[in-house]
């Protein structure tokens, strides 16, 4: 007999108080259960019911073993129901946080994919640079820029975050020539509120890394506006790849100090730890890595 099978039958045993009851609930003869109490003690080698013709009741070894096999069946049934939710098709609202420039730039032209192939999704897509609380505000996953804390989520790595120094030809001509991290001490820089990049702007040399403060007239929590701005020539920006790509293509912005590069800063994707992952979250984080993940194309 199927020890799993025997083990269920002695737990609902004792939860229904008797065989026969036990018998009427799994839709088996009384002959039957008792069979499988019987060939569960013979396999253990212990007395787990004390039975009479009028009642029965747990040995102590049988209490201890109710309780043991009562959680293995349930982690049973979750396993099953895991196996499940696998095969099951994503469904449901699923709550995502992104910054802005990455959210609007990068994660909504694939979004548009991901629905396709998952049509009874519906996504609502948070665009903040501020760090949302993932639980308290009811977030399915969050992607997040910079140094991580030890926030019990799991975090799961992305392609680094690229930064490009740009300013538009007309306010190139017009102003000082820029072949050094160090000349920008002369030039309007565009500072970004959220960030260190506010004050200073780090890049790497062959001598190690430079870190130099930057001022200038305009600042603003908006990637967008400082493009805006640096498009109106106003300064020199330092913002994502993905927000100023097309103007450089275009010609409407030249990069700058190419031998210069801006350290990288890391990327990640971030969800709640759950033993039951649902389907969408799970499509989600794969689309996700397929798309923006280390080894994305």
């Amino acid at each position: 007999m199927d020890r799993l099978l025997s083990m269920e039958v002695f737990v609902k045993t004792v939860e229904m108080g008797s065989l026969s009851a036990a018998a009427d609930a799994m839709q088996m003869s009384s002959q039957l259960v008792g069979k499988h109490v019987r060939l569960l003690e013979q396999q253990l080698g212990v007395q787990l019911l004390n039975r009479t013709t009028r009642r029965q009741h747990l040995t102590e070894i049988g209490g201890a073993y109710y309780e043991r096999a009562k959680n293995i069946l349930a982690e049973v049934e979750a396993a099953q129901s895991l196996a499940e939710e696998v095969r099951a098709t994503p469904v449901g609202k699923l709550r995502i946080s992104a910054p802005v420039s990455f959210g609007i730039h990068a994660l909504t032209a694939k979004l548009s994919t991901y629905m396709a192939q998952y049509p009874e999704v519906a996504v609502e897509l948070s665009i903040t640079n501020r760090k949302v609380d993932l639980i308290d505000e009811g977030f399915d996953a969050v992607f997040r820029v910079g140094t991580l804390s030890d926030s019990g989520l799991i975090a799961r790595n992305l392609k680094p975050y690229k930064l490009l120094l740009c300013a538009s030809p007309l306010y190139l001509a017009k102003h000082q020539p820029l072949s050094h991290p160090r000349d920008l001490q002369h030039h309007q820089c565009l500072g970004f509120l959220h960030t260190e990049l506010r004050t200073h702007w780090t890049f790497q040399s062959p001598e190690g890394e430079i870190t130099v403060p930057v001022t200038g007239q305009f600042m603003s929590d908006s990637g967008e506006a400082l493009l805006a701005a640096a498009l109106q020539h106003q300064g020199i920006m330092l913002q994502p790849a993905e927000l100023v790509k097309k103007a450089i293509a275009q010609g409407h912005l030249i990069q700058l100090l190419p031998d210069f590069p801006v350290p990288s800063r890391p990327m990640h994707l971030l969800y709640a730890p759950d033993r039951r992952m649902t389907p969408k979250l799970r499509s989600f984080i794969s689309f996700v890595l397929a798309h923006f993940g280390p080894e994305a194309p």
